[in-house]
Order: structure tokens, then C-alpha cells, then sequence
């Protein structure tokens, strides 16, 4: 057995593990702290095939960002665990039927499956052997698939736009700040001065 391959059966072993824990776990914020290690277990996976650039993404957005704010909102929120787990036991017959139904599936899946001639299990390397795996990736996004890659990011400026909008529309019972009246207002709206008595307080 080889180093790739061992590492790949313990990355693989380990990114399984804490998927079943994140769905399994009681505690929100243990959830959220095995979806972190199964992200960083599916970089490792994805640094074994060659594609470290995706690695690196699934690390720095997903880690960094998406899983620390679902952290974030899980301790904010304070959820009472005790009442979150009350109403299972009613949906356990349909989440079992579910999960029949999903293993059915993934059977007839995995008994079909074959390799075809001559294929290669890991995917080829990019042309040119002093292309990296990042500079290939921007070749092919900015070349055959740049219409493709603005208008992915056209459309993620207008939902950016649209929740911008939704979330700062006035409304009456929302007090904001206006910064400009705040700069350009007088001493004498803003400071008092009184006389305090000692000990007598205001």
C-alpha cells in the first residue's frame, strides 16, 4: 500500500465520520465543528488528486467563512437543545423510510458502476508540465468558459445588490444613523452642563 493510498483510506474514513456526526450530534455547535473537520478532510482529498487551487478554496471560503458564521448564528441564536430534540421521535419512521430508500439508491448505483477501458483514475495532468493546477484553471475559466464565469458573476452582483436592498429599506420602526446630521450638529444640541451637588447625584 502506498502513502497516497493510505492517506486517501484515512481522509476518506475520517471526512465519513464527521459527515455522520454533523447530522447525528446533539449539540448544534459540535454539528458545526465536524462539518469544519469534514471540509478540512475534503481538502486533503482534493490536494491527492492534484488540485490543490480547489483545496485551497474549500479552506479559505468554506472553512473561513460559510462554517464560522454558521458558528456564528448557532451560538447567537441560543437553541434550547432539550426542546429542539422534544418533536423527533414522530419523524423517526419517515427519516428511517429516507434513509432506506438512499442506501436502495446508492446500492444500485455503486453495483453498475464500472471503469471504463482505459481510463485513468486520477484525472491527467494539465498540457504543458510547467502549467500549475491554479494557472490552468484561470486558462480554461477565462478562455472557453469566460461568457459562462460573467455571467456567474453578474448574477451573484444582483442577489448581492437585491439583499442590500431588501435589508436597508426604511422602515418607520427602525431607528438608523444619519451621519450627516450627526457631523453637522451643534454643541448646544448635544452637551448640558449642570451643576451636581456633591453626593445628590443628578
Amino acid at each position: 500500500m502506498t502513502i497516497s493510498l493510505f492517506l486517501f483510506y484515512i481522509l476518506a474514513i475520517v471526512a465519513t465520520a464527521a459527515a455522520v456526526m454533523v447530522v447525528t450530534a446533539r449539540n448544534p455547535v459540535h454539528s458545526v465543528l465536524f462539518l469544519i473537520l469534514a471540509f478540512f478532510n475534503a481538502a486533503g482529498l482534493f490536494v491527492l488528486i492534484g488540485a490543490e487551487f480547489l483545496a485551497m478554496v474549500l479552506v479559505v471560503v468554506y472553512v473561513g467563512a460559510v462554517a464560522v458564521l454558521f458558528m456564528f448564528v448557532v451560538m447567537m441564536l441560543d437553541i434550547s437543545i432539550v426542546r429542539m430534540h422534544r418533536g423527533v421521535a414522530q419523524y423517526l419512521p419517515v427519516g428511517i423510510l429516507v434513509g432506506i430508500i438512499l442506501l436502495i439508491e446508492l446500492a444500485l448505483v455503486g453495483g453498475t458502476w464500472t471503469l471504463a477501458a482505459g481510463g485513468a483514475v486520477f484525472p491527467a495532468p494539465p498540457p504543458g508540465g510547467d502549467v500549475t493546477n491554479t494557472e490552468a484553471l484561470g486558462l480554461l475559466l477565462y478562455t472557453d468558459y469566460a461568457y459562462a464565469f460573467q455571467a456567474a458573476g453578474v448574477i451573484l452582483l444582483v442577489a448581492i445588490i437585491g439583499a442590500i436592498t431588501l435589508t436597508l429599506r426604511d422602515r418607520g420602526e427602525i431607528l438608523r444613523q444619519n451621519i450627516s446630521v450627526q457631523v453637522h450638529r451643534s454643541r448646544a444640541e448635544t452637551v448640558q452642563l449642570r451643576k451636581v451637588k456633591p453626593r445628590a447625584g443628578i
